[in-house]
C-alpha cells in the first residue's frame, strides 16, 4: 500500500518537475519564485540560461516517468534519492545568494524532504 502511494507521489514529482520546466520558456518572470534575489527576468542572456534549465528540468521528470514505466519500485527509490540531491543544491545556491530563507527552507529544503520520504518508502517496500 505504502509503496503505491509512494509511486503516485513520484509521479507527481516528476510532473510537477516537467511543468516547471515548461514555465521558463512560457512564463520566465516566474523564475523569480525560485529565491535568487534581483533575478534579471528581462535580460536577454538570462532568458537563454532559464531555457537550460527549463530543458534539464523537463528532461529529469521524464527520467522519473521513464523509471516508473520500466523499472522496479526499488530502482524508482534509488532514483527518489539520488534526484533528492538536486533540491538541496538548489537550496544552497538560493542560501549563498542571499535569497529569502523561505525559499531555502520551504521550497528547495521541503521538497528534498518529500523527495527523501519518498525514496525511503519506495527502498524499504
Amino acid at each position: 500500500m505504502l509503496s503505491n502511494i509512494a509511486t503516485v507521489l513520484a509521479g507527481l514529482i516528476g510532473a510537477g518537475i516537467i511543468f516547471m520546466g515548461a514555465r521558463a520558456f512560457w512564463a520566465p518572470q516566474a523564475a523569480v519564485g525560485f529565491g535568487i534575489p534581483d533575478t534579471p527576468t528581462e535580460d536577454p542572456s538570462f532568458h537563454a540560461w532559464l531555457s537550460v534549465k527549463g530543458v534539464r528540468d523537463i528532461a529529469a521528470g521524464v527520467f522519473i516517468f521513464i523509471v516508473l514505466a520500466g523499472g522496479t519500485t526499488h530502482l524508482l527509490g534509488w532514483f527518489m534519492l539520488a534526484a533528492s540531491f538536486i533540491p538541496v543544491g538548489d537550496a544552497v545556491i538560493v542560501l549563498r545568494s542571499n535569497g529569502p530563507k523561505a525559499a531555502v527552507y520551504g521550497i528547495h529544503g521541503a521538497t528534498a524532504v518529500v523527495m527523501l520520504a519518498i525514496s525511503v518508502l519506495l527502498l524499504v517496500a
